[in-house]
């Protein structure tokens, strides 16, 4: 394993973000923030708990999951598609520098920078609302799962993409609004019989409930089916990169 390369390109992407700390850091925090100070203060004193639970921290799980997202996605489909826009891409695909290890390099640095603003949002929460973790080893292990896997997932937008444009479409039109409606502001639970079984088809009902199973020990869905699906949208990705690095798809051409 090049350890050095892996060092390099991790760090290269690091730095990166600090050079740009509004956008990547104070920006999505700011934004969170709101959500606890109109739904958790505002709306949440007037709502009913939901399984023992006060609304405003209930929501606190699923708000981490949707900047968790958007920020893995976001953080790791940008730092593989900028080096194909300038033309820098050849340079890595030239180095003696296996596929796995430039993936372990530009994923590690983007689920590192997910990781470390989840848990700044988390400390922020705990401001608004009172928390509890009654899982805490369970927590972090979803932490990492979901920023590894979605930014292996927006490893593979950054390939496919062709521009600044589409970039975008796949976090704003599809992960977003799956991340809104599943369980992020309520529990899936409330919905009639039919829609219930509708959101059960929804990946994100098994982030949201697993992560919040791991705070206040209730979930939707079992905590075993919540890992299950987890690992295996991380085996669809990293086939799913594999392949691209095989076929050279989006990358030689």
């Amino acid at each position: 394993m090049n350890l050095q390369a892996i060092r390099a390109i991790y760090k290269f992407e690091m730095a990166r973000t600090l050079r740009t700390p509004l956008q990547s850091v104070v920006s999505p925090v700011i934004s969170t923030s709101l959500y606890f100070v109109v739904f958790g203060a505002a709306i949440g004193s007037r709502m009913q708990a939901i399984d023992g639970v006060a609304y405003g921290a209930f929501i606190v799980p699923g708000l981490i999951m949707l900047s968790l997202l958007t920020q893995s996605i976001a953080n790791a489909s940008f730092a593989i598609y900028f080096p194909k826009f300038v033309g820098t891409i050849f340079e890595l695909l030239s180095a003696p520098v296996a596929w796995w290890e430039a993936v372990i390099a530009y994923v590690g640095a983007a689920a590192t920078k997910s990781i470390v603003l989840g848990l700044i949002i988390l400390a922020t929460a705990t401001l608004f609302v009172p928390l509890r973790i009654e899982h805490p080893v369970w927590m972090v292990l979803f932490l990492v799962l979901t920023a590894t896997t979605f930014s292996l997932f927006g490893f593979i937008i950054g390939i496919w993409a062709d521009g600044f444009e589409r970039l975008q479409v796949v976090p704003l039109l599809i992960v977003t609004p799956l991340t809104f409606l599943g369980g992020s502001f309520y529990s899936i639970d409330m919905l009639p019989g039919f829609w219930r079984t509708v959101a059960l088809f929804n990946p994100v009902v098994y982030l949201v409930s697993g992560f919040r199973w791991s705070f206040f020990g209730v979930s939707e869905v079992g905590i075993g089916i919540s890992l299950t699906m987890t690992l295996v949208f991380l085996a669809a990705c990293i086939a799913g990169v594999g392949w691209i690095f095989r076929t050279g798809y989006r990358l030689k051409n």
